[in-house]
This record gives C-alpha cells, sequence and structure tokens, in this order.
C-alpha cells in the first residue's frame, strides 16, 4: 500500500493523540509512522484471538472494541468452555492494545473484537525492536509509557481479584 503525502499529515495529527507516543518529538512521530500501517476494521471483525502468537500491537485512532476470555464454566452438570466478555475499549480512553507482544513472544492473552467500525495503525514487533535499537531514546520514551500502563492494569487487576475473592469467600460463608 502507498500511503500519500496529504494523508501523512492527517496521520501524524492522530498519532499525536496517542498517549503512548505523547513524548515523542515530531521526528520520532514520523518514524513511528513509517512503520506502522493503518488498518480500517469493519464491526465485528476479530482483531486478535486469545492463545495465538502475538507479533504486534495496534494504536487505536477510532472506535470501540470488546476483549474477552475464554473461561471454564459450570454449564449444566458438567463444565464447559465460553467466552466472556471482560471490558469494552473505545478510542477516546485507551490508545493503544496489544502492547504485550512488543516485550514477549507469548500468546495472545485476550481476543479483541471491533464492536464499531475501527481505524487502527499496526506495528509490528520486529520493526519496533529494530527502531528502538536505531533510535534508543525514542525506544525508552514509549517503553516507559508500556510499561507505565501495565503497572496500571496490574494494579487493576490485583483489586479485582481481591474483591473477587473477599465475594467468593462471603457467599462460601453462608
Amino acid at each position: 500500500m502507498i500511503r500519500k503525502k496529504k494523508d501523512q499529515k492527517k496521520e501524524m495529527d492522530v498519532l499525536k493523540k496517542v498517549v503512548l507516543l505523547s513524548d515523542l518529538s515530531d521526528e520520532e512521530l514520523n518514524r513511528i509512522w513509517s512503520i506502522s500501517t493503518r488498518m480500517d476494521i469493519p464491526k465485528g471483525t476479530v482483531i486478535m484471538t486469545e492463545g495465538e502468537m502475538g507479533d504486534s500491537m495496534y494504536l487505536f485512532a477510532e472506535g470501540e472494541v470488546d476483549v474477552s476470555k475464554n473461561l471454564t464454566m459450570k454449564i449444566g452438570k458438567g463444565f464447559g468452555n465460553a467466552e466472556k466478555s471482560m471490558v469494552k475499549l473505545n478510542s477516546e480512553k485507551v490508545s493503544f492494545f496489544g502492547d504485550m507482544a512488543m516485550l514477549q513472544q507469548e500468546p495472545r492473552s485476550a481476543t479483541i473484537t471491533a464492536s464499531t467500525d475501527c481505524v487502527l495503525y499496526e506495528i509490528k514487533r520486529e520493526d519496533f525492536i529494530r527502531l528502538c535499537d536505531e533510535n534508543p531514546v525514542m525506544g525508552l520514551k514509549v517503553l516507559r509509557r508500556i510499561s507505565s500502563t501495565l503497572c496500571d492494569r496490574i494494579r487493576k487487576g490485583n483489586e479485582d481479584v481481591l474483591k473477587l475473592t473477599t465475594a467468593l469467600s462471603i457467599a462460601l460463608s453462608r
């Protein structure tokens, strides 16, 4: 796909709003733009699937997605797997996802499906690593933002586990 110069200005303005990139200079943003691929995702499209190997992250420009996980649940007298919607993310509040794939070559931790039409910018791990190797200061800026976001997610996850453990304890004590 050939990207037009007039599109670059508009796309750079979108990238400037992404929190992950907020510490970057215009030149550094241009480098990120050069390794990203714009994706227009129709509503209902599965963007990533839990358990598949991840090799890219997504900058979230427009739209809303559902994040779901497969859970083992009691179904009738037995157990079975069911997909549970965990959270909705929208581009106004969350500016990127799939970031763990930049740090580890591990399976995706959730399935993400477009619940509206979305505009994403995909960055492949190998391109990101090469860019960080070429410009360590820029890489550090981006990795600090990713790390901060992951820390926030861990804190929230810990709070959720504590609430669920408390609720289960109360339910079992009755």
